[in-house]
């Protein structure tokens, strides 16, 4: 089986895993114990927090530890509406968002949400961005990636409208970080989610910045662990790990992504004798190559991806938060595809072990699957750039 849904998870890199176990053995305290062994434990805790922000290009003391990147996102969002600087219920996100972001944002009491859909190409219309803040407008939520067509929203021009109108801004990373550089939208907001596993990190562990500018209430009351943040013994082996993956995938973040750059190019070429079958989603000149996202014209996705999974290779039908759900894909309704066209959605996304060889055989195996697909009404619309 050729796997292709990493934009879902990844495998756990081998050196991640190493640290994983010798932290484990090695540096077992509790980092909340006073004695010279959770001390040690404290200290190496504290070494990771340095070195995770360094990547993100953040001050340490607004990075906490988290189970994941849905965590993440929820913590965030009740920190910096815990203490709003400035008055109003009104909040903005894009109807594409990962479902941890809606669902943090649905169980507010209070707060009107504007949902704004993608332009065609799947980017945020920053005018009509614009056009939306109000007066009374507290908080954005705009993702970095979009984690089925991988398409880069503009952080750097919503950042700088929040900021004119003292609106705090939180973004969703997961999709981006080790993928692109951080560094270069990180103070344009207020607070960010990541995420281990899709880093070739350990699952079950994540990070969340809140910007120290901002003063705010920890959601769990009465908690010890990280600064009051979270509940729970902090979990340091995984964070180690996490640590050690996201060192290397952005110590080696150029050559990762002209390797999906030529992965993409090869696919998409060995796609055009039916290209006239297919419709690529997003943005060539701001999209995360290892992702795509396409409709096959008259195929569902889920009939698709099963016979892809037949012929030996594992593709998605979008975001794994709503797979096997009957509703379609956020992002198609998001850039204004609904009824049978949006259940058409698959998504392919390679990662550091995809090979030439195992793109031209997906390739391959998806014109096969166009081909033998029982009869069907066909546009002539070509799509591929």
């Amino acid at each position: 089986m050729k796997y292709f849904d990493y934009a879902a998870t990844c495998p756990l890199d081998p050196e991640a895993a190493s640290a994983f176990v010798k932290a484990s053995t090695e540096y077992y305290g509790n980092s909340q114990s006073l004695h010279d062994i959770g001390t040690r434990a404290s200290t190496l805790l504290e070494g990771c927090r340095e070195e995770i922000a360094r990547l993100l290009g953040v001050k340490s003391e607004g990075v906490y530890f988290t189970s994941g990147g849905s965590e993440s996102n929820f913590l965030a969002i009740q920190s910096l509406l815990s203490k709003s600087i400035k008055k109003g219920k009104h909040i903005i996100t894009n109807i594409s968002e990962h479902s941890s972001i809606h669902t943090s944002l649905q169980m507010l009491k209070g707060y009107e949400i504007t949902k704004l859909p993608l332009r065609k190409d799947g980017i945020i219309d920053v005018q009509h961005f614009r056009s939306a803040l109000r007066d009374d407008t507290v908080l954005v939520c705009m993702q970095h990636v979009n984690s089925e067509i991988g398409t880069i929203q503009p952080l750097h021009e919503i950042g700088m409208l929040c900021r004119e109108k003292g609106i705090l801004l939180h973004s969703d990373c997961v999709q981006s970080f080790g993928k692109l550089d951080i560094k270069a939208i990180s103070p344009f907001v207020d607070s960010l989610a990541i995420s281990g596993h899709k880093i070739y990190g350990p699952k079950g562990i994540g990070a969340m910045y809140v910007s120290p500018t901002i003063t705010f209430d920890p959601y769990y009351p009465n908690t010890s662990h990280e600064r009051g943040m979270r509940p729970g013994t902090v979990n340091i082996p995984a964070i180690v790990s996490m640590a050690t993956a996201a060192n290397k995938q952005v110590s080696n973040l150029t050559r990762n992504y002209e390797h999906m750059k030529s992965l993409r190019e090869q696919f998409l070429s060995e796609l055009m004798e039916v290209k006239n079958e297919i419709v690529i989603h997003g943005n060539d000149h701001a999209q995360l190559p290892s992702i795509i996202g396409l409709q096959i014209k008259g195929l569902e996705g889920q009939w698709v991806m099963l016979e892809a999974n037949r012929k030996g290779y594992a593709i998605s039908t979008g975001s794994a938060c709503q797979v096997g759900q009957t509703t379609p894909s956020k992002t198609m309704l998001a850039l204004g595809i609904d009824g049978k066209s949006a259940k058409e959605f698959i998504r392919i996304s390679f990662g550091i072990h995809t090979s030439d060889a195992d793109v031209k055989g997906l390739a391959q195996a998806v014109v096969a699957i166009i081909q033998e697909a029982p009869q069907r009404d066909i546009q002539t619309t070509s799509m591929i750039k």
